[in-house]
Formats: C-alpha cells, sequence, structure tokens
C-alpha cells in the first residue's frame, strides 16, 4: 500500500506540473497516433493478456490507426478458446468480448450461448462490485454483438439495489460489503455496471432508484480536485483504498461511469458544464503518456467526452501563442472537440488582452475573430496601434450560433491564453567610452554598432572608468528592459568577469570604476576583450557583440592580494574522458608445499580416527535404541538433526557464507532442542522403570 501510494504521489506530482506548464490545451493530434504506435507494440504478433490486447486495440481503433489484420488471427484463436471455455473467469471473459467486439472474431453458434450462461451465474453469485462489473458488462456486449441472444438479467431491480447496497454518502463506493474503506474509482465501475443493470432490464426499473443515483453523482462532483488557482483543470483521485489507482485512471472510470449511465437513462443527466470542460483539459494537458495504461486511460476518456449524452466540451487552441510584430502575423485560434473534430457553427471574440506591465487595462476589447472555411481557423489581422512587444494574457469567449447547440456542446466560459508578442528592438546612441576618474571628463570615446562585431581598442588605468551606454526601444517607441544585458570583459590568462547593465527608462549603462575593481580584477595588467550580450523571449534581434578590447594598466600586485582562479587551457576538457584509473592487486603470497599441506590433512583426520577407534574399545552399541515408535522416531529425528549440523558445516567449509549458516543453523538447533529433549525424557523413563523394576 505504501509502494503503491508512493508510485500515485508521483504520477500527481508529474500530471500537476505537466497540466500547470501546458496553459494553452490542445485537442488528439498526429502526435498521439505516432507514439501510439510505440506504445502499443505487441510481442510475436498478439498481447500479453485479452486486456491489453483491448486496451490497445481500443485505442488505435479511436485514434483510428488501422491494425486490426497484424493482429487478429492469434487474438481472435484465444478470444474464441475463452469465450468457448466453461472454466474461464468472468474478466477473461469481459476483454474476450471487448476484443471481439472490435476484431469481430468468427464466433461459433454455441459460443453465445455457452458464456451468456457463464455471465448470468456470474451476476446471480456475485457478492463484489468487480463481479457484478465483469459480468453485467459482459452480458451488454453480448446483446450487442449477437442480436436476438436471449439474455434474461432476473430480477433487474434486486440486482440494481445489490449493487447500489455498495455506495456510501459522499458520492463513492466500496468494492465488497466487507470492506469498510470507499474508493472513487469504484464509483466509476459502479456506475458502469448500473446502466448495464438498466439497459438489460425487461422492464423501467423504479424511478426513485435513478434519482437517488443522481444525487450520489452530485455527492462525487463535491470532491473532484482543481489544478491551480485559475486555469479550470479538474480531476478526480483516491483518498486512502487503492492506491495503485493514479488522477489517470480514476478520473477515467468515473468519466466512463458518467456516460454509460447518461447513455442509459432517459431523463437526462445534469452535471456542472465547467466541471466538464474541466475534465477535459485535464486530459490535454497530460501531453503524451508513456505508459500503455494511462496512454488508454486518457484516449478512452476523451473519446467518451466526445460522445456523450450530457455535454460535449469544445476546446480553444492555438497554433501558436507567439505573434510576430515584424511579420505581421495574424493571431490564429481552432475551436474544436477534443478528439479534434469540427465544432459546430459559433463565433470567437477576443473580450480583453491584459499586458502583464498593466493588468489593469486591456490593449484590446470586444474583437469578435473572422472565420477562415477552408482551415476552419478564426483569425485576427490587424491589431491597435498601442499593441506592443510584451507578455499578454488573452481572454476569449466562444459563443454558439445556434441555441439547440447549447442543450449537446458545452464551453468555457472565458479562456485565458498566455501570448508573448515579439519585434525588433532598436538598439541607438551606442557608446563606450574612458573616464578620468576625479572630474568624469571623457577621455576617449567610441561609437558603437552592436548589430555587428567591432575593433574599438581602448586603453585606461586604475585611476579611471569606463562607461558603456545605449538605448532600447521597442517598434511603437516605448522604452524597453530586456531580460538580460551583460557586459563581459575577458583577460588573456582567460579569467573572465561579468557585470550586468542596469536600465533605466530608455537607456541602459554601466560605469566601471576600475579603482574599487583592481582587487577582484586580481591587479591583472594587459588586453581585455569586450562582449556585450541582450537577450529577451521578446526581442527577435537578441544578440552577443564582440565590442573590441581594452588594454588595463592595473597597479602590482600585493603579496597577500588573492590571486586568479587556475583557468584551464580548453574550457570544455572538463565534459571529455577522464583518465583511465588503473589498480594493481597485492601479489598473492606464495602457498606452502602439497606434501605440507597433506600432512596437516593428516593431523586434522587423526583424532577422528583416534575417536571410531576409542568407540570400538568401549564396546559400543545400539542396545539400548528406543523399541517403541513414539521414541525410536524422536531418536531418528535426533541423530538425523546432528547428521544434518555435520553436512551444514562442510556446506559452509564448501560455498556457503557465514550469515546463511547461521540462519539454518539456528533452525536447526531449535529442531534439536525439541526432539534431544524428548528423546532423553523417554530414555529417563525407560531407566527409571528398570530400576523400580
Amino acid at each position: 500500500m505504501m509502494a503503491g501510494g508512493g508510485v500515485r504521489f508521483l504520477v500527481l506530482i508529474l500530471v500537476v506540473a505537466i497540466c500547470g506548464a501546458a496553459s494553452v490545451f490542445q485537442p488528439i493530434s498526429d502526435s498521439h497516433r505516432s507514439a501510439a504506435l510505440d506504445v502499443f507494440v505487441p510481442v510475436d504478433g498478439s498481447y500479453k493478456s485479452l486486456e491489453e490486447a483491448y486496451e490497445a486495440l481500443k485505442t488505435l481503433e479511436i485514434l483510428g490507426i488501422e491494425k486490426k489484420s497484424d493482429l487478429s488471427s492469434a487474438t481472435c484463436e484465444y478470444v474464441v478458446k475463452v469465450l468457448g471455455s466453461s472454466s474461464s473467469t468472468l474478466k477473461d471473459a469481459f476483454y474476450a468480448l471487448n476484443v471481439n467486439g472490435i476484431l469481430k472474431c468468427k464466433i461459433g453458434e454455441a459460443g453465445p450461448k455457452d458464456i451468456v450462461s457463464q455471465l448470468q451465474a456470474g451476476v446471480k453469485d456475485a457478492k463484489l462490485l468487480l463481479d457484478f462489473y465483469y459480468s453485467v458488462r459482459g452480458l451488454v456486449l453480448v446483446k450487442e454483438q449477437f442480436p436476438g441472444t436471449d439474455i434474461s438479467l432476473g430480477d433487474a431491480e434486486a440486482i440494481f439495489r445489490s449493487i447500489k447496497a455498495l455506495s456510501q454518502s459522499d458520492g463513492r463506493w466500496r468494492y465488497s460489503s466487507n470492506n469498510p474503506e470507499s474508493s472513487t474509482f469504484a464509483a466509476g465501475l459502479a456506475y458502469e455496471t448500473l446502466a448495464g443493470v438498466i439497459s438489460l432490464a425487461p422492464s423501467e426499473l423504479d424511478p426513485s432508484l435513478i434519482q437517488t443515483l443522481k444525487k450520489g453523482i452530485v455527492k462525487l462532483f463535491d470532491s473532484i480536485q482543481k489544478f491551480g488557482m485559475h486555469d479550470g483543470t479538474f480531476y478526480f483521485d483516491e483518498k486512502s483504498v487503492d492506491a495503485s489507482q493514479g488522477p489517470i485512471s480514476t478520473t477515467a472510470s468515473v468519466i466512463r461511469g458518467l456516460t454509460s449511465f447518461a447513455a442509459s437513462e432517459s431523463t437526462g443527466l445534469n452535471l456542472p458544464g465547467d466541471k466538464i470542460v474541466g475534465l477535459a483539459k485535464f486530459f490535454l494537458g497530460v501531453g503524451i503518456p508513456g505508459d500503455a495504461k494511462d496512454f488508454f486511460n486518457q484516449i478512452d476518456a476523451l473519446a467518451c467526452l466526445e460522445d456523450n449524452k450530457f455535454s460535449v466540451p469544445l476546446i480553444l487552441s492555438l497554433p501558436s501563442t507567439v505573434i510576430s510584430l515584424t511579420k505581421k502575423e495574424p493571431l490564429k485560434v481552432k475551436v474544436s472537440t477534443v478528439l479534434g473534430s469540427k465544432a459546430p457553427a459559433l463565433s470567437v471574440k477576443l473580450t480583453q488582452a491584459l499586458s502583464s506591465k498593466s493588468v489593469d487595462s486591456s490593449v484590446i476589447n470586444n474583437q469578435e475573430l473572422k472565420f477562415d472555411a477552408d482551415s476552419a481557423t478564426y483569425f485576427l489581422d490587424s491589431f491597435p496601434k498601442n499593441f506592443d512587444v510584451g507578455k499578454y494574457t488573452f481572454v476569449f469567449e466562444i459563443l454558439l450560433d445556434d441555441s439547440a447547440h447549447e442543450k449537446v456542446y458545452i464551453t468555457e466560459a472565458q479562456t485565458k491564453v498566455p501570448i508573448a508578442a515579439t519585434g525588433v528592438i532598436s538598439i541607438e546612441n551606442a557608446e563606450i567610452a574612458v573616464l578620468d576618474s576625479d572630474i568624469g571628463s571623457v577621455e576617449s570615446q567610441k561609437k558603437l554598432d552592436l548589430t555587428k562585431d567591432g575593433a574599438v581598442s581602448l586603453s585606461a588605468n586604475h585611476l579611471q572608468k569606463l562607461r558603456l551606454s545605449f538605448q532600447l526601444t521597442t517598434p511603437i517607441g516605448n522604452a524597453f528592459k530586456p531580460h538580460q544585458a551583460f557586459f563581459k570583459l575577458k583577460h588573456e590568462s582567460q579569467v573572465e568577469h561579468i557585470y550586468l547593465v542596469k536600465t533605466s527608462g530608455k537607456k541602459a549603462e554601466l560605469v566601471l570604476d576600475f579603482l574599487g575593481l583592481v582587487e577582484k580584477l586580481y591587479y591583472l595588467s594587459g588586453k581585455y576583450e569586450i562582449q556585450l550580450t541582450i537577450g529577451d523571449a521578446s526581442m527577435e534581434n537578441s544578440l552577443l557583440s564582440n565590442i573590441g578590447h581594452i588594454e588595463l594598466d592595473l597597479p602590482e600586485r600585493p603579496e597577500k592580494a588573492p590571486r586568479p582562479p587556475q583557468q584551464s587551457t580548453e574550457p570544455y576538457s572538463r565534459y571529455g574522458p577522464k583518465a583511465e584509473i588503473s589498480h594493481i592487486f597485492r601479489i598473492p603470497e606464495k602457498l606452502p608445499a602439497k606434501q605440507l599441506s597433506l600432512v596437516f590433512l593428516g593431523v586434522i583426520v587423526l583424532p577422528f580416527i583416534g575417536f571410531l577407534i576409542g568407540l570400538t574399545r568401549l564396546g559400543v552399541n545400539i542396545k539400548s535404541f528406543p523399541s517403541s515408535t513414539g521414541s525410536a522416531i524422536s531418536a531418528l529425528l535426533f541423530h538425523g538433526g546432528i547428521g544434518a549440523v555435520l553436512l551444514l558445516y562442510v556446506l559452509f567449509w564448501l560455498k556457503l557464507d557465514l550469515f546463511t549458516t547461521l540462519k539454518a543453523l539456528s533452525l536447526l538447533g531449535v529442531f534439536l532442542l525439541f526432539v534431544g529433549h524428548r528423546t532423553l525424557s523417554q530414555l529417563a523413563a525407560a531407566s527409571n522403570k528398570l530400576k523400580s523394576a
């Protein structure tokens, strides 16, 4: 349980990280189709189990990938075998029917009858939720695949009540009546099962049962969890029981259950629209899972949301969240279902464009986007004059043209998308100058063209200053403050010094007072290369410019002043192969002669031989060996235990390690203590009888 909980926690952390990074949600695309072929790879033309085969085939079918011909032969053979065997488990029969629904295997006429009787018996004898699930859902599959087959569920209302007895007041369900803990994953299974009971029932069930179930669904949504604070992503997760189920499988189970229940129930299911869209965003935000089970759950859940009877979520996506003001690129928006199908007729409005610099005022207000029918894309091809480079939050609204579609589709009230506007930043009035430290007068000054490398040559001493200045403006003339502006001095000994260029308004300036920097420059006189780096995500012309060099004349280094760090001649040598480590093992000591070893062995064996001779001299015999059955067995076990200990010593000498030997010896010791005490007690009792006689 602890290990499963740890894995589930790691999965949740990973999903949170992915969803948090992916504020722009994209529908399922070709990248998923390509990944599916790598994730669902059969071994020797088949999968390990029918469950894996179904998950792979179902995922590929939803994604529109044709792979049935490669798997039909071997898989269908197994399906026919399972459905034709009376010893097949309910789980195997359930997944065999699922696979058959996709591959359309050739099942004989007797096949459906045999499996129906097995599933009906499973419903009758079921005590666990999973037994109800496999049996009822299996019968539903038989009804779909073999029309005309007699499927009698018996007392459907009694079965419904038996399953309903496993529900909890918080909307979750138990796996069995003996287990007090409830599960969100089990709730999804329960709703699927009850949907099957409703569809198989010969007559309409008690409406109060359905209404009670709907109230439980509302309670279940009270436990839904939310990612972050503003992106509107929701998911379900387990709290304690069945820790092996992560948020992806748990949420998928609930969605499958709700979709099945809504399809079987005629009065409709009223679910909160923002939660349905949030669940869709959860699965889209996961990206492409690397695990086959998670991949299946993601695609299957999205397919359920794509085709359901409560509300189909529509997703707003952007091919690109970067707008180049230089290229005058239009803003493009697409609206589709979660699997990428076309949306109904609608309009998209850009209600606000909030700048990160001023979130209170909007640059664009209530601008309706144009629609291109050929590419099914909504676009905005012109921006107001005050729209500048930077980061924005665009707020979109989707409005359905036909009011009848509002009963079928659901959209987010407002969709917020981060947008980055980029452009060419103007760099003007760039100059570098050497100043006198006392009065600040300019001794030498050079104009710079930072768009290309220069060959500026300057000289200065420790009593002077170096000043670099330039102006940065956006395409519409506003001041621009870059994320990065670094000035680097690199000595001919490869020692580098980097300084931050500060920006105030339109002007960026850096002044280096060499008198205060002599110690940090390690009193190194000589030639310094000058390099300037300016970079920003909104700046299309970020640069790294080699300006030139400056000759510095600094005082001699005092004796106690710090020395410059040792520099590698090749800066990337630390990433190269390391020197080989050679180790010389100790030369084995010379062994004694073979004859000496044999003599030593003989000396060790002599006492044992003497012991045997002594036994014969003393007239040792087995006359006192117990004759009764019980006493004889105890004596034999005792002597056998002593022999086992001796054998253990031999094995220790040959191959066993000390810990294994001690472990075995402790067990043998307890055994010998028991049988030895029993043997000696019986011998003492026999001796007392002889004396008394």
